[in-house]
């Protein structure tokens, strides 16, 4: 059977450009810390960078967002004009990312087919999504892209190679001949190194992909019937694709078929990791409440849910400025922790102040969470080999359930490719 990843045509800057500075990380990471990127502005300076050609989303609401979208779409003009890049012409990179801990995480980067990929709820698609997609987060991200010339990718999809015969065993496959880039990141981001596989490697690596989505085979390992092939589960930048798959279908209500089938656009640059790499680690995303009545919240929290602290039910624990304590629901409204208390959040904020973030370090949510008028929520991490059978069981999980390691160890953002 055809999968919906391919070959595509790899945009990467020139060896005179510092690449230290061009890579930065995905823009959805340090939303509450500003300084942060007023560190990557200072690192960057007036070097080329991908920090020009995104748009970290802590400057979403800010007043000059549409004059920042639009330096956006001209900085991408005028790196086309300079000729700052080279073309890696129907090319896919297999990369190896040290991280900050020493671990190395391995990947492949090619497109996907936004044919096949869909984030409604209870699709059977060969792409899904994880998570439930908060869709009030597509439009702002769909005026970024629009019109923008180039995407870059921060979208790390999943796939579920236990035995590691797909991405792992491709170190023995490539050469210092087939470098691309190889140079440290910033901010903690560790080490990256990435190789242009050769022609007959890449088709090796579509084989065995097509062997993962054998309909019999999978039926067989999940022990599932008629739920449709899960071949690619989303890991992270599951709103940047379905930004992507937004302004697709937006396109293709503008021109015949033929002509959108054959559209850059059609596909979305990404970066395709195991499941089972040693270097992912699936933590918890916490929650942290800013601007509420501390009291009401606590009242109307315990009004929704069998509140208790003797170890009876889901765990979670909630710090504000005077109080740090483990508490448990007895009477929970989802499978996993997370899921319950994202659903009273969910229901509390439609209809009371405050305002949520969601935060990856435990360190940072214990020094928000004590400011006056703040609340933090601290999960345990699920297990991430329950991933794949509940999305297929049960559909996507509750929005922001897990990341995929520290907000340093994300993907950054580095290759590019002409979407118009």
């Amino acid at each position: 059977m055809g999968i919906p990843f391919k070959k595509a045509d790899i945009l990467i800057p020139k060896k005179t450009v510092d690449m230290h500075k061009w890579s930065v990380v995905a823009c959805d990471q340090y939303t509450s810390e500003p300084s942060y990127w007023n560190e990557v502005n200072e690192i960057v300076g007036d070097n080329p960078s991908t920090l020009n050609l995104t748009l970290p989303e802590i400057y979403l609401e800010e007043a000059d967002v549409q004059d920042r979208i639009k330096k956006i779409n001209d900085n991408m003009k005028s790196m086309l004009e300079q000729d700052l890049f080279d073309e890696y012409k129907d090319s896919m990179f297999y990369i190896e990312r040290t991280q900050f801990d020493g671990k190395v995480r391995e990947g492949i980067i090619g497109v996907v087919d936004l044919e096949d990929y869909s984030y409604e709820k209870g699709s059977q698609t060969l792409i899904r999504a994880t998570e439930k997609t908060v869709l009030e987060r597509i439009p702002p991200r769909v005026k970024v892209r629009e019109n923008a010339l180039l995407e870059l990718p921060h979208i790390m999809i999943l796939i579920d190679d236990e035995n590691k015969e797909i991405i792992e065993s491709l170190k023995s496959k490539v050469s210092a001949d087939d470098v691309v880039y190889d140079f440290d990141l910033m901010q903690k981001g560790g080490h990256i190194k990435g190789y242009n596989l050769k022609s007959e490697v890449a088709d090796e690596v579509i084989t065995k992909l097509e062997k993962l989505a054998d309909k019999d085979y999978f039926e067989k390992r999940y022990d599932v019937k008629d739920k449709g092939v899960l071949l690619f589960a989303m890991g992270d930048g599951n709103h940047s694709l379905a930004t992507a798959k937004a302004c697709y279908e937006k396109l293709k209500e503008t021109m015949p078929e033929e002509e959108y089938l054959n559209n850059p656009a059609r596909y979305a640059l990404v970066e395709i990791v195991n499941l089972h790499s040693d270097a992912l680690e699936f933590e918890a995303i916490h929650r942290v409440l800013f601007d509420l009545d501390i009291d009401d919240f606590m009242n109307n929290l315990k009004a929704y849910y069998d509140i208790n602290t003797d170890g009876n039910g889901q765990k979670f624990e909630l710090i504000t400025e005077n109080a740090d304590e483990v508490l448990y629901i007895s009477n929970p409204k989802s499978n996993i922790p997370v899921g319950s208390i994202q659903i009273f959040l969910d229901e509390y904020l439609k209809e009371h102040k405050g305002k949520i973030d969601y935060i990856h370090g435990e360190e940072v949510v214990r020094e928000l969470a004590t400011k006056p008028n703040n609340a933090g929520i601290i999960l345990e991490s699920m297990a991430k080999g329950d991933l794949f059978k509940t999305v297929i069981v049960d559909g996507a999980l509750p929005r922001k359930t897990f990341s995929m390691g520290h907000s340093y160890d994300k993907r950054y953002y580095l290759e590019a490719r002409k979407i118009k």
